[in-house]
């Protein structure tokens, strides 16, 4: 098996990091697996983890009523997914669904919240790079949204 601080340096999420906090990082850390079809959490849930995807593709769904799911987007090697953990009340706020085979590291999210409280440093950086991704997040959702009820031109 490979080290997990190997595996945790080499994520982009982590680039630049120092290896202190990479190290407390390890020890909130552990290896998951997930079958093509099999969800990851569901919506509503206790948000406990995030996750950073080292092979396959996750589908990140919303249920719609009457409807079924509905594919709001999709991740891949080199992601992460899954900030619930960080905004109470840590529940998750969408579905994802594992589109094939599906290797991760699983971060547990009350032990690192707990190893931001103790240091602020890490706090800062691992904020800092959630925030990234948040902004990303909205940035697509305002995209999607244009395109389904944006007005179309006069003719």
């Amino acid at each position: 098996m490979e080290n997990l601080e190997k595996i945790l340096k080499e994520h982009p999420f982590l680039e630049g990091m120092s290896a202190d906090h990479l190290k407390i990082l390890v020890g909130c850390a552990s290896n998951v697996v997930f079958k093509a079809g099999e969800m990851i959490i569901r919506e509503g849930q206790p948000a406990e983890q995030f996750f950073f995807i080292r092979h396959g593709r996750v589908q990140i769904e919303t249920h719609v009523p009457q409807k079924g799911p509905l594919l709001i987007h999709t991740r891949g090697e080199g992601e992460v997914f899954g900030w619930s953990w960080m905004v109470p009340p840590y529940r998750w706020r969408f579905d994802a669904r594992a589109s094939e085979l599906v290797r991760m590291i699983a971060m547990d999210g009350k032990c690192l919240r707990d190893k931001c409280e103790k240091d602020h440093n890490l706090g800062y950086e691992i904020m800092k790079r959630f925030s990234l991704i948040i902004a990303e997040r909205l940035e697509a959702t305002r995209l999607q949204l244009m395109d389904i009820y944006g007005n179309p031109k006069d003719k």
